[in-house]
């Protein structure tokens, strides 16, 4: 028990060190950080602009949601995909190609410690400009929201499993550096199913019901449209419950998936090395 206690303190100590670094090299990148911010905040204005213009010329309502709610739907989508994204599987291609990966494996510590304090790290950061960016356009389209109290004190947990779930898939797709140098393709093919059944495009409620059904078997849905829907006031407590379980079932195969993935990766990368 001493022994584990330890361990979770000096990996503690190792996140502290990482975060520093993270902040310090993002304070760097403020142009970059800006455009960023800028495309995360355009994105579902756009997608909240048409929908909100389609249901009121829809007479107030398409597909069980209110302008107003479909307003609340995409500012919670908003900082939601903000919580959760990463941009992880587009880096490892340079570092492995750049040799910088090298680098990274002489640490003493697993190179995924690293990616997550690098993510955590700007999204601190990105937050004193993602809230009032939120504020802004919830004074503008007048959201209406109405979450249970128990739906209040799950989602914190919720929006923690949703950014596992999707991190170490997104990870466990990196991967897939060590073995071709096509890993924009692949991506962006990953980034197109994202979209739709996450539930960014649209509320998946607006959708045909088979892509309903095939939505509750992937893992998109519980990155983003289960946190929103979440919040929105929109489960009920056996369904939050139930969904809290498929984020757990996406997080064992992803982390499974990306030990794996890695542990192939890292003998072919020593094997081309030498």
């Amino acid at each position: 028990m001493t022994t584990t206690l330890t361990q979770v303190r000096n990996l503690l100590e190792i996140y502290r060190g990482f975060f520093r670094t993270s902040l310090a090299v993002q304070f760097q990148y403020r142009v970059a950080m800006l455009i960023w911010l800028l495309g995360g905040i355009m994105e579902p204005l756009v997608y909240l602009v048409v929908w909100t213009t389609v249901a009121r010329q829809q007479g107030g309502a398409v597909g069980g949601f209110t302008v107003p709610e479909f307003a609340a739907y995409y500012i919670g989508a908003m900082l939601v995909n903000h919580a959760v994204f990463t941009w992880i599987m587009w880096e490892y291609d340079y570092r492995i190609r750049s040799g910088e990966f090298s680098a990274m494996l002489l640490r003493p510590v697993h190179p995924i410690h690293s990616d997550i304090a690098d993510n955590l790290a700007y999204k601190v950061l990105t937050l004193a400009v993602m809230l009032p960016a939120a504020l802004l356009l919830a004074w503008i389209f007048q959201p209406r929201w109405a979450p249970q109290p128990w739906a209040l004190a799950l989602f914190p947990l919720v929006l923690i499993l949703a950014f596992f779930t999707r991190f170490f898939l997104d990870w466990s797709l990196a991967m897939a550096a060590f073995w071709t140098t096509r890993i924009n393709a692949i991506n962006q093919a990953y980034f197109v199913v994202l979209i739709f059944f996450a539930g960014r495009v649209a509320p998946l409620g607006l959708f045909p019901e088979a892509v309903q059904r095939l939505a509750l078997v992937l893992p998109f849905r519980w990155m983003l449209a289960f946190p929103v829907e979440l919040i929105l006031g929109r489960l009920t407590f056996q369904e939050a419950l139930a969904g809290m379980g498929a984020q757990l079932l996406w997080i064992g195969i992803g982390l499974a998936l990306a030990r794996t993935v890695y542990r192939a990766g890292i003998r072919r990368y020593a094997a081309f090395g030498a």
